[in-house]
C-alpha cells in the first residue's frame, strides 16, 4: 500500500512538471482576500503554496485586501462604516485605520507566515516608492482613490533579489495623502504593468457563475471581448464587477491570463497552476 501511495505521489510530481516548466521564471500575481483571509488553515495553505511556487522558480507577487479585519477594528473603535455603490466611504479616521490594518497588521502577518514556511518576503504598500499613484474617486467617498499609475520598479527589485513582495492596496496622491483602493483593481493593474504570465484572483465563489445561485454553473473560459455583454446580461454583478473589469484591464495592459478561483478550497492556487485538473474561470 505504501508503494502505491509513493507511486501516486511520484505521478503527481511528474504531472506537475510541464506546468512548472511553463511558469518557471515567469511573474505571477496572486490577489488574496475574502473569507480565505479569515480562515487560519486556508491562510496557511495559501502561504505554503506561495513558498512552493517561489521554490520552483515562479516570481510571485501577493496583493491583499483586509476588509474583515478593517471592519473588526472600526467596530472596536466605534467608527461606523458607510458604503456607497459598493465602496467604503473613507473619512480621515477610517483611512488611518485602513492604513494601520492593511500596511501594518495584515501585511506583516502575511510576511511572517511566508517566512515561517521558509520563504523570504517583504511587506510593501502603494505609498512605498510612489508605487500606486491615485486621485480622489469621488468627493462623497473622501479618501477612496482611482489609480492613475503603477510604478513596478520596487516590485521588480524585490523579485530580482529573490524576495516575495506582499503588497497592501493603499495609494498616494500628489500631496502625499494615503487613499483606500479596491484590492481587485490594484492587483489587476499591477499584473498588467508587470506583464505577468497570470493573475490569480481568490474569491468566495468557484469562479464566474452563469447562474449566481448555482455553484456548479461555472463558466470555464471568457474572452475579454465578451465581458461587456456579460455585465449587460447581469451575469457579472455586485462584487464580481470590479474583479471582472480588473481582469479585462489586466489583459489589456499586458497580463496573459487571469483566473478567478475559489479561495475557500485548500491549495486552490496549486490545483489551478500545477495540475491538469484546473478550476475556476480563465479570462484571456
Amino acid at each position: 500500500m505504501e508503494n502505491t501511495t509513493n507511486s501516486q505521489k511520484a505521478q503527481i510530481l511528474v504531472e506537475a512538471l510541464p506546468h512548472i516548466q511553463k511558469y518557471n521564471g515567469q511573474k505571477v500575481v496572486i490577489k488574496f482576500g475574502g473569507s480565505a483571509m479569515k480562515d487560519e488553515d486556508i491562510k496557511k495553505t495559501v502561504m505554503q503554496d506561495i513558498v512552493l511556487l517561489h521554490q520552483v522558480g515562479v516570481k510571485v507577487v501577493l496583493v491583499h485586501g483586509g476588509g474583515p479585519e478593517i471592519n473588526d477594528m472600526l467596530d472596536k473603535l466605534g467608527i461606523k462604516s458607510e458604503f456607497i455603490d459598493g465602496f467604503r466611504k473613507t473619512d480621515k479616521a477610517t483611512m488611518d485605520v485602513v492604513q494601520m490594518i492593511l500596511a501594518g497588521k495584515v501585511g506583516k502577518d502575511l510576511v511572517g507566515l511566508v517566512q515561517s514556511f521558509g520563504g523570504k518576503a517583504i511587506g510593501l504598500c502603494g505609498i512605498d516608492g510612489g508605487m500606486i499613484k491615485v486621485k480622489q474617486k469621488d468627493p462623497n467617498l473622501e479618501y477612496v482613490g482611482d489609480i492613475l499609475s503603477v510604478d513596478t520598479t520596487l516590485i521588480n527589485q524585490e523579485l530580482d533579489n529573490d524576495i516575495i513582495p506582499i503588497i497592501s492596496t493603499i495609494g498616494v496622491d500628489v500631496d502625499g495623502n494615503a487613499y483606500n483602493i479596491n484590492a481587485d483593481t490594484a492587483a489587476a493593474r499591477i499584473a498588467g504593468e508587470l506583464k505577468a504570465m497570470a493573475l490569480f484572483s481568490m474569491t468566495d465563489t468557484p469562479g464566474l457563475l452563469k447562474n449566481k445561485d448555482d455553484e456548479t454553473s461555472v463558466i470555464s473560459a471568457v474572452s475579454a471581448s465578451e465581458i461587456p455583454e456579460l455585465i449587460k446580461e447581469g451575469i457579472v454583478s455586485g462584487g464580481m464587477v470590479p474583479k471582472v473589469l480588473g481582469s479585462q484591464e489586466a489583459i489589456r495592459r499586458g497580463a496573459k491570463h487571469v483566473f478567478i478561483i475559489d479561495g475557500r478550497k485548500p491549495h486552490a492556487i496549486i490545483i489551478e497552476m500545477l495540475t491538469n485538473e484546473g478550476m475556476g474561470t480563465m479570462f484571456y
